[in-house]
């Protein structure tokens, strides 16, 4: 009678086990593995049609009179890094008149149709960081970018470097010669980089902006003022559709070399939930696929 009753329990004991241990295995077939963050997936650029790759790269460290860390490297070099970030999945490409960048990218992605890559460039109107005293009307400009380019059309055109609280009545003439540029299919999407927290209310505020480069990254380093000064702007920007491009995600390079801060800084970014794109300088290769593994160690939200 004891071993039957024994026979009995251990039976009991193993269905029961059993049935828990698949109750365990379907709740966990049903939530699924924890998915992460891909830095080259397209995402949509705000309310904009333009979908772009989650990690962008740029070519502007430093730069000032048309030249920066990015092209001192020399033409061939920074053609092939060029063309090496486009073959890991990069498919944004953040260029400038004060960079002079223009002209390495084309020869660097020579053969590869255009619809496979985005261009963003930028409209230097302050005085001084170029050569020319002179500052052209936008369409004399976009012209020629055009032509340096190889393209019909730019993406994500950007007056660049707005500081003013009134930057939109400062530029509306040259924002409304690039809006019929926009209708022309000369230009899909508008916006401009800010360089001060007054500009970037304004930018909130300013219906002509689909999309905003903003400096931003857990530190404070080279930002408009403190992550909790900034951020909330941000969120509002976002909120009205706006698309948002984050800068100096590694605080303009003082990170390259301090692997948990570089992770911290990609964490905050991706989960804000108001940064679009992530656009950073690379000057090799490898601090591409740095960079890249970093965004994969980010969960998904859930």
């Amino acid at each position: 009678m004891n071993l039957k009753r024994r026979e009995f329990l251990k039976k009991s004991a193993l269905g029961a086990g059993g049935l828990l241990f698949g109750a365990s295995l379907r709740a966990e077939e049903k939530a699924g593995p924890e998915k992460f963050h891909d830095p080259f997936t397209l995402v949509p650029l705000g309310k904009t049609d333009l979908k772009f790759s989650r990690v962008c790269m740029g070519t502007g460290t430093h730069g000032w009179h048309r030249s920066s860390n990015q092209t001192r490297r020399g033409r061939t070099a920074f053609q092939n890094l060029l063309r090496d970030a486009h073959e890991r999945g990069v498919r944004t490409f953040d260029l400038a008149d004060l960079y002079g960048s223009h002209t390495y990218l084309p020869p660097a992605l020579a053969g590869i149709p255009r619809e496979k890559y985005n261009l963003i460039s930028k409209i230097w109107w302050n005085d001084g960081g170029i050569d020319e005293p002179e500052r052209p009307a936008a369409d004399v400009v976009v012209a020629r970018f055009l032509k340096e380019l190889k393209t019909d059309y730019i993406d994500l055109l950007l007056l660049h470097c707005v500081i003013a609280p009134d930057w939109p009545e400062q530029l509306r003439s040259q924002m409304e010669i690039l809006s019929k540029l926009k209708q022309q299919g000369k230009i899909r999407a508008l916006g401009v980089s800010c360089h001060s927290i007054a500009a970037l209310e304004a930018a909130a505020a300013e219906p002509w902006v689909e999309s905003v480069h903003t400096r931003i990254n857990p530190y404070g380093m080279s930002m408009d003022g403190p992550p909790e000064t900034v951020v909330p702007v941000l969120k509002k920007l976002h909120a009205t559709g706006k698309g948002v491009v984050g800068m100096k995600l590694i605080g303009e390079g003082r990170l390259r070399n301090d692997d948990a801060r570089r992770d911290e800084s990609v964490k905050f970014a991706l989960n804000l939930g108001c940064v679009d794109v992530l656009n950073v300088g690379f000057e090799k290769i490898a601090e591409v696929d740095d960079f890249a593994a970093r965004v994969r160690k980010v969960p998904l939200p859930a």
